[in-house]
């Protein structure tokens, strides 16, 4: 099946029928299940581990990102801490310093207290990777494109060091999202989503997923989940169904949005920088273009004055501010003071995450009235 037609239909609905016909998949919520005798199962024994609205889910995400195995879980950082447990004390993570604010926190307390290094450096240049190397080094973490400044890695080029080093590469996807990106397709090892972001796709549950490339990956993931249990919950997993339906034609919606308020940013007179991977002059645009499928609906933008930016938040009525990304509403964030807020003073100046910096989630409302929202906002 195409993507497309993945997103609609579960690769395993013409193996399991549903009860009574039911077109989508029943919540079982339910925390245990009997067994039909002893030493017997049904194969599920208790939700924590597995749970049929769950596994349906998993294996959705499986199929389109061409994984082994996926488990879903309660968060997107959830995800990230799952996979932070598969290094012991003294081992050491490359990772690009442009990511998510919370990835960033989670390594500089959690990871740090257990013992774990991480160093941070540019991924999109090679030799920054190949000279940040150490005999302790385990891992390679990167975003492309980059939370928030789109920064666009050479995954397979990643892929190259990482399998000549014996090291894991570990991407967070949910930008692009797996329609639009695969990156274990292109030698990844492990795939984070945010399932609250563009695969839920409604602002309404919070949900991550931990995709794996293989069986020995995945064993561990799974030895770990079901042991610390940031398992999805029975209704959480329906409703991230139930917005997967929709992801096609979502992301081919916010792409179509996001292209044309790009090129809008782009030749206003009070905005200096737009970070938007589908302009072509974007410095990883051909990168991105080869790895993927599409562009995606994430732009960042830098402000003539910091009072453009303020007065931006004070005057919008269509675009919403707030945190997260990836709804079908769309959000315009301040990530020097929300989403990377725990990111160091001194990272965040050198990325150009200021007072005047924006990063906008497009949705999938009309793109004139979003542009016009835009205006006057910046008027």
């Amino acid at each position: 099946m195409n993507i497309e037609t993945l997103c609609v239909h579960s690769p395993n609905e013409d193996k399991i029928a549903h009860a009574y016909g039911a077109m989508t998949i029943p919540i079982f919520q339910t925390a245990t299940f009997s067994h039909p005798g002893v030493g017997e199962s049904t194969g599920y024994d208790y939700s924590r581990q597995s749970n049929p609205t769950r596994t349906e889910l998993e294996e959705s995400i499986s199929a389109l990102e061409g994984a082994y195995d996926t488990v879903a879980t309660s968060t997107g950082m959830a995800a990230c801490l799952l996979v932070l447990e598969l290094f012991n004390a003294g081992d050491n993570i490359i990772s690009q310093e442009d990511i998510y604010g919370g990835s960033t926190r989670l390594f500089n307390t959690l990871g740090i207290e257990r013992g774990r290094t991480f160093t941070y450096v540019d991924t999109t240049k090679k030799e920054n990777v190949l000279n940040a190397i150490n005999e302790n080094t385990k891992a390679i973490f990167i975003e492309t494109p980059s939370n928030p400044t789109m920064l666009v890695t050479d995954i397979k080029e990643m892929a190259e060091i990482a399998k000549e080093h014996g090291l894991l590469l570990i991407v967070d996807n949910t930008f692009l999202s797996p329609y639009f990106q695969n990156p274990l397709k292109l030698g990844a090892d492990i795939v984070i989503h945010s399932g609250t972001k563009y695969i839920a796709g409604h602002n309404d549950t919070l949900a991550g997923f931990v995709c794996s490339a293989n069986a020995d990956i995945a064993e561990k993931i799974r030895f770990m989940y079901k042991t610390v249990g940031p398992s999805l919950s029975p209704f959480d997993s329906f409703l991230v169904l139930r917005g997967l339906k929709t992801l096609a034609v979502r992301m081919d919606r916010v792409q179509e949005n996001a292209l044309k308020i790009a090129e809008f940013l782009k030749n206003h007179k009070k905005i200096t920088n737009v970070y938007y991977v589908g302009l072509s002059d974007h410095p990883g645009y051909e990168i991105n273009k080869a790895q993927s499928r599409g562009f995606g609906g994430m732009i960042a933008f830098t402000t003539d004055t910091a009072k453009t930016a303020l007065d931006a938040f004070e005057k919008i009525e269509i675009i919403k501010y707030a945190e997260s990304l990836g709804g079908v509403e769309s959000l315009i964030t301040f990530p020097m003071i929300q989403t990377h807020a725990d990111v160091p003073v001194e990272v965040r100046e050198r990325l150009g995450i200021t007072d005047k910096f924006l990063r906008l989630s497009v949705g999938i409302e009309n793109a004139d009235d979003l542009i016009r929202d835009l205006e006057r906002a910046l008027a």
